[in-house]
């Protein structure tokens, strides 16, 4: 393989990282960010905290994965000063559902995959 066809192979397909959580709340960290999906893994509900610019510094497009792994349902809640934009609703549909959150301005973000009210 040429150098630059790696290169390119990297760039374009970087392979994600995983974050593996199996308490009942999490807060994101700026680890999280882009290729990297936060797992949830608990037979309790679990509350997953986007936190504020003035804690951690997401950039703006910013992109954060996660995925209920376990049985708990996935609540996702807004930091202090922090807007999520979603529909219908901040939770996680069931067992194995995904979600991504965006971050279109600072300390907007934008949730959608496989949510519920």
């Amino acid at each position: 393989i040429m150098a630059s066809t790696l290169l390119t192979s990297v760039l374009l397909y970087p392979q994600m990282s995983f974050n593996a959580q199996t308490g009942t709340t999490y807060t994101f960290a700026l680890t999280d960010a882009n290729n990297t999906l936060v797992t949830l893994n608990n037979s309790s509900a679990i509350t997953l905290t986007v936190p504020p610019n003035s804690s951690v510094a997401f950039p703006v497009g910013a992109i954060l994965q996660f995925a209920q792994i376990g049985a708990g349902q996935v609540t996702v809640a807004a930091g202090s000063g922090v807007t999520i934009n979603y529909t219908p609703g901040l939770k996680t549909r069931a067992q194995y559902s995904s979600a991504s959150l965006i971050q279109t301005a600072t300390n907007t973000w934008l949730l959608s995959g496989d949510i519920t009210a």
